[in-house]
């Protein structure tokens, strides 16, 4: 039976072991407060929506539809189906969540993120005991990090208007890049990533559908692989 008791030691580790990843966590949320600033959110706006949303690529790409005129409506959508990757994610580790009480059900959920999945799973390879708590240590971090520099991003919005500028943009993709190789488990992983890559090169060069919906299609594609190679 699993214990509902708290386990500090093991969420410490996880709030320890990923604070170096959180740093860089830290540097696109304060990309993403300078953004919201620009969409005309406030700092308190901004701290809601990291509280109870908290998932980075999905704001991002609802704000930048705001921007576009999009309407809330699409902006949410837009959120919503970037987001569904996180039923795979969810999915891949429900040993984690069964025999839960629902209060830590519902926790473990919402700060379920791909960086502190990422880590347990690497943790899990190498042979280190690393469970619920260890994953809600880990998102309780990026947790904090996170509402910290957005919400200071859109407090220094003024005297930084352009992120792009500073280069803060490629924050996502060196976040990704080190989660991508912490899960490289060797050739045989070869497929499936190859899967991925082509379909989203494919996609964004057709111009047929919106990279939202090209990123989550890829990930269906060589999720599908991978079960089909087992």
């Amino acid at each position: 039976m699993v214990l509902e008791k708290l386990d500090f030691s093991e969420a410490r580790k996880g709030f320890i072991e990923i604070t170096p990843l959180a740093v860089g966590v830290g540097f696109y949320g304060l990309a993403f407060g300078l953004l919201a600033a620009q969409a005309g959110l406030s700092s308190l706006e901004v701290g809601f929506m990291g509280t109870f949303v908290f998932a980075g690529s999905a704001q991002i790409v609802a704000v930048e539809r705001l921007m576009a005129g999009a309407g809330a409506a699409a902006a949410i959508i837009a959120g919503l189906a970037l987001n569904l990757r996180l039923l795979l994610i969810t999915a891949s580790v429900s040993n984690v969540f069964s025999q839960r009480p629902l209060w830590q059900l519902v926790l473990g959920l919402h700060l379920t993120t791909d960086e502190n999945w990422a880590m347990m799973l690497a943790r899990q390879k190498r042979g280190g005991a690393s469970g619920y708590w260890y994953l809600v240590g880990g998102g309780l971090a990026l947790l904090l990090i996170w509402l910290v520099s957005t919400v200071a991003g859109v407090v220094v919005a003024t005297s930084i208007p352009s992120p792009k500028a500073l280069g803060l943009d490629f924050a996502f993709t060196a976040a990704f890049i080190a989660i991508a190789r912490s899960l490289w488990r060797g050739p045989k992983d070869l497929l499936p990533w190859l899967c991925v890559v082509s379909v989203v090169v494919l996609g964004l060069y057709s111009g047929a559908l919106s990279e939202t919906w090209v990123l989550i299609i890829a990930a269906l594609a060589g999720t599908t692989v991978a079960g089909v190679r087992r």
